[in-house]
């Protein structure tokens, strides 16, 4: 049996401020913008070479025995390039807020890239949700 990430809800407040900030400052492609009942929108969105989408919803009830997650709750989603420095570039020249490329060393966090898998920069979106960057070594 194979498992395959294909969405990742995102907690937000505003649909419309969220799709811009992904689609606009992060480069991610606009898949899908429907209300698909009264009231009920979803924006799904994906980055550039991934299979797995960001679902932005608007008015979604919380799926059969799920909790609604906050806007700003979600934390830690890894999204992999394989040049960090240029996605650094490229988020930042966007007008991305990101932080400095760092890597896990032996005080902890430190600047500067780090040896293979060992590269990250980390933003937030217009909610709080916080994303991780990581250099991955080829295309997975």
């Amino acid at each position: 049996m194979e498992y395959t990430l294909e969405v990742l809800s995102v907690p937000v407040t505003d649909v419309d401020r969220a799709k811009e900030f992904y689609a606009d400052k992060c480069g991610f492609h606009v898949d899908l913008d429907t209300e698909v009942a009264p009231g009920v929108r979803i924006v799904q969105i994906t980055p550039p070479g991934s299979r797995c989408s960001i679902a932005l919803e608007q008015g979604m009830p919380p799926s059969p025995s799920q909790r609604a997650m906050k806007p700003g709750t979600l934390h830690g989603v890894q999204v992999c390039v394989t040049d960090i420095t240029a996605a650094h570039e490229e988020l930042s020249g966007r007008g991305v807020d990101i932080s400095p490329v760092q890597h896990v060393g032996p005080s902890g966090w430190e600047e500067g890239k780090g040896e293979t898998w060992n590269s990250f920069a980390f933003f937030t979106d217009p909610d709080g949700n916080g994303w991780v960057l990581q250099e991955a070594p080829s295309p997975l």
